[in-house]
């Protein structure tokens, strides 16, 4: 390639990472590691696709200026996200001195929210009564905006800073809440679930604050501390605030998943919904003692191992009568969108310690993790479960299983379906024994119109900041506040995910990486360029 004499040449060149990997851009000056990720001004530089070259753009004039303030100021981004970390905001513990560390961590955010100008409501939650018949404080959720230009879109993010529990005894390498960077990987519980995207979404917002440079949309963000508790009195909050806080929002932004690869970006248009059943088996209250009533009566553990038997087979099929029968027919549509993503599926299968999936090709193992139903087999509640021989019968016991659903099942359907299944087993066994089934959570799936123009921005400035078209993706998991935001709002809700496949979320070791954590950063501030010129 030429380039005219009036054109310096591009600060950067394109080198492959690997086998399958897509071309990225590095830095031509190594030895500068603040500059070591600075984006080219001038240059529409090409990229190798399947032979032919296609145009890459990066990013001018402020959009560089905002790139290049990221980059030099990262160190202060991954200290922030240090003392983000630094707070034990466990919320699925229900214990005093976790709630007063969640009210803490909303607090400090709401403070570094005031710092960058906004307008931010700490609203008061209420707070939660548990069986024991103790009270707890729900933390308050924020409600925060920068900005009310009528011309421009209005963006809402959501994302929660509460995290799962964590301890260095359960297998961590390092203290779970002391950020610690080890080969660009910043481990510490809530750096990629939810702390880290919800700062690289701060981060940007506060780049043009830095740099005394107006926004390109107004900006919302709806950030709780009790997600992983089930995201206790958000729906009302919503609900409340339809008119309200919401009335003026155009997009829904939430940024709670992770990528399909370690490298390659991606965007999320669906997750699968989630019923949890429990069925209890009950001779009486009291154990037995296997040596004086065994053989002589109908054991509920015998009972119970029979009816989790009978829910799914060794292929995987769910055998309860038809519940496949609302499952959405699969496009041609969809089956491109599966070969074009890219997933080793040796690598995959290593990188989970998983002998052999029940599906030998890319395709099938992503549409049974995505977009057909599973059920998966969680646990017995009342069952001998040490370690030692205990010759007990147990008078009651309790299985739990739950199904994940995927459009266009029904809740109510597939609860009726269970309950008919396992009542006509439980009545060919002849059993003197009590079965109760019940659905203790039922959550509807959820899925996006990936031609609104969110989708079509963030498809831009992924191409931007990382030079390659995102894996279009769905989630296995449930997302419960994506089908309540596009339900209750009636506005687009998208799914952009900043972590990669490995960074273990829930999971001992949780991290995410720096580059993904920065990259992340400037993706928020170009997906904010490519809405204001689509809207």
């Amino acid at each position: 390639m030429v380039f005219p004499a009036c054109m310096p040449f591009p600060s950067h060149r394109f080198t492959s990472r690997g086998p399958g990997e897509f071309l990225r851009p590095q830095s031509c000056c190594p030895m500068d590691p603040k500059l070591g990720r600075k984006v080219s001004s001038l240059l529409a530089f090409l990229l190798l696709d399947g032979g032919m070259f296609s145009p890459y753009s990066p990013p001018t004039g402020l959009l560089e200026k905002v790139f290049q303030y990221i980059d030099l100021h990262q160190d202060e981004f991954v200290q922030t996200l240090k003392e983000w970390v630094a707070v034990e905001s466990d919320s699925v513990q229900p214990v005093p001195r976790l709630r007063r560390q969640l009210l803490r961590m909303m607090v400090l955010a709401a403070a570094r929210l005031r710092h960058l100008g906004a307008r931010v409501d700490l609203v008061e939650a209420g707070s939660q009564q548990l069986p024991d018949g103790q009270t707890l404080p729900i933390p308050p959720i924020i409600l925060a905006e920068l900005g009310d230009d009528p011309k421009k879109p209005t963006v809402c993010f959501y994302g929660h800073l509460d995290v799962q529990p964590a301890r260095r005894e359960d297998g961590w390498l390092t203290d779970p809440y002391t950020l610690t960077e080890v080969d660009g990987k910043l481990y510490g519980r809530g750096t990629t679930d939810n702390k880290g995207p919800v700062l690289a979404w701060i981060n940007a917002v506060s780049t043009f604050r830095a740099l005394d440079e107006d926004l390109p949309v107004n900006i919302k963000l709806v950030i709780e501390g009790m997600e992983e508790a089930g995201s206790l009195a958000l729906e009302e909050l919503v609900q409340k605030e339809k008119t309200g806080f919401f009335s003026s929002v155009d997009y829904i932004v939430i940024s709670d998943n992770l990528w399909i690869s370690r490298r390659k970006p991606a965007l999320t248009y669906g997750t699968r919904g989630n019923s949890y059943f429990t069925v209890e088996v009950k001779c009486r209250d009291q154990d037995f003692h296997s040596g004086t009533f065994g053989g002589i009566l109908n054991e509920p553990m015998a009972d119970l191992v029979a009816l989790l038997g009978s829910l799914v087979d060794a292929s995987g099929r769910i055998l309860i009568p038809g519940i496949y029968d609302h499952v959405a027919p699969v496009t041609e549509e969809e089956k491109r969108m599966y070969e074009a993503i890219e997933l080793d599926l040796e690598e995959y299968q290593n990188s989970s310690q998983v002998k052999k999936f029940l599906f030998d090709t890319k395709e099938d193992l992503l549409m049974h993790l995505w977009r057909y139903p599973s059920l998966s087999i969680h646990g017995i509640e009342g069952a001998f479960d040490e370690p030692g021989a205990k010759t007990v019968i147990p008078g009651r016991v309790i299985g739990k299983f739950s199904i994940r659903l995927v459009p266009h099942m029904n809740v109510s359907v597939v609860e009726e379906q269970v309950k008919q299944h396992l009542e006509y087993i439980f009545s060919k066994r002849n059993s003197s024994n009590q079965m109760t089934v019940s659905m203790t959570l039922g959550l509807h799936p959820w899925s996006a119109n990936i031609r609104d123009n969110q989708y079509l921005a963030a498809k831009r400035a992924i191409k931007t900041v990382f030079g390659t078209e995102p894996d279009m993706i769905r989630d296995g998991s449930t997302i419960p506040i994506a089908r309540t935001l596009q339900a209750s709002i009636q506005k687009s809700v998208m799914m952009l995910p900043l972590g990669a496949a490995d960074d273990g979320e829930h999971s001992q070791n949780e991290k995410i990486n720096r580059w993904n954590y920065i990259e992340g950063s400037k993706l928020f501030a170009a997906f904010f360029f490519e809405m204001a010129k689509l809207h």
